[in-house]
């Protein structure tokens, strides 16, 4: 069986493309948009017409969801299969998501939700995974010096959103109105104490769109949508970036006045305090070595994540890392909280069960052994993937 397999570089896609391929399936790349992030609709046509021409292809792949590709299955009468591994993603409330041809799976079950009554027979939920065997590969040679570079008592890898946070970048050249500042201040601030829950969306005024689109002239916008996306836009790319940024700080901020938190990012780190700042590390071959050789592991979720679990847990515990997690609703159904990672439910939360583990290192180990057997057993690309070729096919 032949696949196209359109591909930007995310970093899922290497490990989805190993396990179609073990499965047997042919494989025909279409990887253009790696190297050029500025392609037309016409050389994206053109770059998958080329294929389509050269080879009898049976389904079209992707990671997250192209209506460029939907519309062109539909047209063809090829099954179309995305996985959605972001949030947010505005391309979801796209009308393409309606056509016959789909085979969409998204990893977060509220943004199931908000979408499957548009295509119920179409639209399913499956959640993210990790490459065990990919991690096993570059830790069996970890090394002493390995150890000693890595080592922390609590590490995050990621970013603090300021450079992808328009109301922070804003607030840096022209800020908001001081009504609108102290507005956007409470609810950020609000949403920033609440775990398992996002109420930005339901909370935001449409005043207040009207001043973001005054002040955002490139407010962002979907041609062709099933529904108005105004509030989706504001409390996803502009809120809930603004909260998540607000929030990775003070986290790290709070936990270094007692411990020694290392944080591995590209962002600007101006506003942190006692935090080890490093550069952003390789995603494949410097990320598990930090996730093996730090006591905690920190995941901090991004708001727009309202329900799911980010890749960053999976991959943690299948590099056998302990991980200390924001709590999200979707854990308890597939990981044991106090067993296989530990949750926290606000910053005294989390203060108090970094100290805790940081001085029971028995516990704190098998708990990382615990997490990495659980995924390695039910959590792989594998798994996931025998998941979704039987929906489709059975």
């Amino acid at each position: 069986m032949n696949i196209l397999f359109y591909r930007y570089g995310s970093i899922c896609e290497p490990d989805v493309l190993v396990v179609f391929q073990k499965m047997g399936f042919i494989v025909h790349q279409c990887d253009l948009e790696i190297s050029q992030k500025n392609l037309t609709t016409e050389q994206r046509l053109n770059a998958v017409a080329s294929i389509l021409c050269e080879h009898p292809i049976h389904f079209v792949f992707s990671i997250n969801f192209y209506p460029l590709l939907s519309e062109v299955c539909e047209k063809l009468g090829l099954l179309y299969v995305c996985w959605s591994v972001d949030c947010p993603v505005l391309e979801l409330f796209s009308n393409s998501v309606r056509n016959s041809c789909n085979r969409i799976f998204l990893f977060d079950y509220n943004q199931y939700l908000s979408i499957h009554p548009q295509n119920p027979e179409n639209v399913f939920y499956l959640p993210l995974a990790t490459n065990v065997n990919r991690w096993d590969e570059v830790l069996q040679n970890l090394t002493e010096k390995d150890i000693q570079k890595y080592s922390s008592d609590i590490s995050f890898v990621g970013s603090l959103y300021h450079e992808k946070s328009p109301l922070s970048l804003l607030k840096d050249t022209s800020p908001l109105p001081d009504f609108w500042t102290g507005y956007v201040n409470g609810l950020c601030e609000s949403q920033a104490k609440v775990y398992g829950y996002n109420f930005l969306e339901d909370a935001i005024s449409d005043e207040f769109i009207a001043v973001l689109k005054q002040h955002f002239p490139k407010f962002l916008r979907l041609e062709n949508s099933f529904t108005d996306t105004d509030s989706f836009v504001a409390a996803n790319y502009y809120l809930g970036i603004r909260t998540s940024e607000l929030e990775r700080i003070r986290v790290l901020n709070e936990l270094a006045t007692a411990h020694k938190v290392t944080l591995y990012t590209r962002s600007n780190t101006r506003l942190l305090q006692n935090v080890d700042c490093r550069e952003g590390v390789s995603t494949h071959t410097e990320m598990p070595k930090i996730f093996r050789c730090s006591k905690i592991n920190l995941n901090i979720t991004i708001k727009s994540i309202q329900s799911g679990l980010s890749l960053r847990v999976w991959d943690v515990l299948g590099c056998g890392g302990f991980l200390l997690s924001n709590y999200q609703s979707e854990i308890p159904e597939y990981l044991e909280i106090g067993k296989d990672l530990d949750c926290y439910e606000s910053l005294a939360d989390l203060k108090q069960k970094a100290a805790f583990y940081l001085k029971n290192d028995d516990l704190r180990n098998e708990i990382a052994r615990n997490g990495y057997d659980k995924v390695r057993q039910f959590h792989t690309y594998e798994a996931r993937i025998g998941s979704m070729l039987k929906t489709i096919f059975t």
